[in-house]
């Protein structure tokens, strides 16, 4: 790690100063392989407190940051695209020398994980896990007309910008599945998820709507040649899987897909026994 450029808060934390000035808080965790983990909107690294216990505890080395205007990170309102978050990540896996990683990413993280290995994982990256993630394109357009409506990314907009804390209750709902018929709700579950992206710039998280709906990954798929895992649940209702993980690993030169009827977007949290044992299972094959 270059002195100049990171600095230490604590055991297992630091914070990294990329080229345009942004503080990006990350934890690094134990020995072994290294696992990056990449949060999804509006969130932060501790979105992955499951699974950075759970592998550490096998033997890993676990690592998660906080995305540029979310979580500990600097509230910049600049560099918020794709490719900034991605030259992000490339900055604080060359200070940490990370090589045969393995990346994860959850919804927009997932975008972020393959944007990064297309980019810039040449040498460093084993493999990549990308879990009800947000490739190949979000929002409906021309050439992808059964994505998400405009209307409803304009919805996440306005609630975003104009009611956030309120919004921010509401979609837990959806998100983790607990809409639907029989759920057993875990307000301590929807209270973390309002923690975490209260923690965050408004401004960053709005800009992040963009970014997640807008972005196209057709061509990053495409380039990827480590085995990629695909998982993703088939009630999911922010990413719909028919849309979305269905249409990225049939891009993909090493994809597997492996789909959960019946699980929610927010998986990795309600059901983090079953997707932590996948996990592992694709780690060591």
């Amino acid at each position: 790690m270059t002195e100049q450029r990171a600095k230490t808060t604590g055991k297992g934390s630091s914070y990294l100063t990329t080229r345009d000035g942004t503080e990006i808080f990350f934890k690094d965790w134990g020995t072994g392989q290294p696992l990056f983990f990449h949060h999804g909107w509006p969130l932060s690294a501790d979105d992955w407190d499951a699974q950075m216990m759970f592998f550490l505890d096998k033997g890993y080395r676990v690592i998660a940051h906080d995305r540029r205007g979310h979580g500990r990170s600097t509230q910049t309102d600049i560099g918020h695209d794709m490719d900034t978050y991605a030259a992000d990540v490339a900055e604080i896996v060359a200070a940490l020398d990370l090589k045969d990683a393995i990346h994860i990413g959850h919804s927009t993280g997932g975008g972020e994980v393959t944007r990064y290995v297309a980019r810039h994982g040449k040498g460093r990256v084993a493999k990549a896990v990308l879990i009800s993630a947000i490739p190949p394109l979000f929002m409906q357009t021309e050439k992808n007309p059964d994505g998400v409506p405009k209307s409803v990314v304009d919805g996440i907009r306005d609630g975003t910008a104009n009611h956030r804390s309120q919004f921010y209750k509401d979609i837990t709902m959806p998100f983790y599945g607990f809409n639907r018929p029989g759920a057993v709700v875990s307000e301590g579950i929807r209270e973390n998820w309002w923690r975490q992206g209260m923690m965050g710039s408004i401004k960053a998280q709005y800009e992040c709507v963009r970014v997640l709906s807008e972005t196209d990954f057709h061509d990053d798929l495409k380039i990827i040649d480590v085995p990629v895992l695909v998982m993703h649940g088939e009630d999911d209702q922010i990413c719909p899987f028919p849309t979305t993980g269905a249409r990225s690993v049939k891009l993909l030169k090493h994809g597997k897909l492996k789909s959960y009827p019946g699980l929610p977007h927010g998986m990795p949290t309600t059901h983090a026994e079953l997707i932590n044992a996948d996990l592992l299972a694709f780690f060591r094959s």
